[in-house]
């Protein structure tokens, strides 16, 4: 009888004309910071972007764009703190073998003032310069393109741990590199389902940072739609050893892809098949215990210019913040998934082959609070 009166009340309310108030996310206003570069083989998109600490942006490109595959060689792009193009260099290795044209995450080193570059099909973290683009094997899993090397980060000892989408590992080598050793091998970072069915997109372990105290390892699972959390310690030494087993920390991000960390431990997630970042306190205190909530979402996607230009987040891939915290900036995949070998397609791929040009984004690093906004 009460769900009955509930309801009786609400339909006479509605039909009396009355308004439920609807909190709404400020998604902010999304910047194109910067359109790449053609190369001689088309225009490129990319995939991996880091900032360095002169607020320098850095990108190297992507092989694929809104026709298929790009030829390579693969370029690096150095972009100035306000947008202008600064160096576009050919990536180059003087022996063998030659980086791919699928390069991921980077991260700027800053004690040799190079570039550490994801390989994708080589399972190969490649060390570059960025003004000459000359590149040495920093780290090879030995693996080949059974490794699928994402995204990076450094431990306080520069200690350099690395995603592998393939495997569904972390592997962790030294500041100088060479053959490196598995830190994570977790199921929760694999592509895989228990049942051997590979999810879609067959990305595992993807985006992975420290929290800033660096007692906790996060690293994104794009088949799984989750974020997993890894309990580490600190050492004296500013290295870090495992404290716990990886653990789903949340799920249902559309396709987690690149995470940065923010000066409170917010994690911010690229959501790759939601257009979107999502802003995400890991340690909220509710009556069911500490869970990780969603407390802002930035960008979205606002269409294709009429020259074939992304405006907005079109398959973010890898954000960074400027060295002032103030800015967040993201890289534009615009991937077409079976260009990839994905035969699903997602709800954007249409979009993505109507792309020419191919954008860095640029959003305000803010946390605005839920606006109340009011149907008409």
């Amino acid at each position: 009888m009460k769900k009955a009166l509930i309801g009786t009340s609400f339909a006479a309310f509605l039909l009396a004309g009355g308004i439920i108030p609807a909190s709404a996310w400020d998604r902010g206003r999304t910047e194109i910071f910067a359109i790449l570069p053609e190369l001689p083989g088309g225009p490129v998109p990319s995939e991996g972007l880091t900032v360095g600490p002169d607020g320098t942006v850095y990108a190297p490109s992507f092989g694929i764009n809104s026709h298929g595959a790009v030829p390579g060689p693969p370029h690096l792009f150095s972009f100035k703190p306000n947008g202008p193009l600064l160096y576009d260099v050919a990536l180059v290795n003087s022996g063998s073998p030659q980086p791919s044209t699928l390069l991921l995450g980077l991260v700027f080193q800053q004690s040799s003032q190079t570039l550490l570059i994801c390989d994708l099909s080589n399972g190969i973290v490649w060390q570059a310069n960025p003004k000459t683009g000359k590149a040495t094997v920093f780290m090879n899993t030995g693996q080949g393109s059974n490794s699928g090397l994402n995204a990076l980060t450094f431990d306080k000892a520069g200690n350099v741990y690395v995603s592998d989408s393939f495997l569904g590992v972390i592997w962790k080598t030294g500041p100088n590199g060479g053959f490196p050793s598995i830190f994570v091998d977790s199921q929760t970072l694999s592509p895989q389902a228990a049942t051997g069915v590979i999810l879609a997109p067959p990305f595992g372990a993807n985006g992975v940072e420290f929290n800033n105290e660096f007692t906790e390892m996060y690293v994104a699972n794009t088949a799984y739609h989750s974020i997993v959390e890894i309990p580490v310690t600190l050492n004296q030494d500013g290295s870090v050893s495992l404290a716990g087993e990886a653990q789903v920390l949340t799920t249902g991000i559309n396709a987690p892809d690149g995470i940065a960390v923010d000066g409170h431990d917010n994690l911010w997630v690229v959501a790759n098949q939601e257009d979107e970042i999502d802003v995400i306190n890991p340690e909220v205190v509710t009556s069911q215990g500490t869970l990780a909530e969603v407390i802002a979402k930035r960008g979205d996607f606002q269409g294709i210019s009429e020259d074939g230009t992304v405006r907005g987040l079109l398959f973010p891939a890898s954000p960074a913040f400027s060295p002032d915290g103030k800015y967040i900036y993201t890289s534009n995949l615009t991937l077409f998934l079976p260009f990839a070998g994905v035969p699903e397609t997602a709800i954007d791929s249409p979009w993505t082959l109507k792309v020419k040009h191919y954008t860095i984004a640029k959003i305000r690093a803010a946390i605005p609070p839920l606006t109340e906004q009011e149907e008409k």
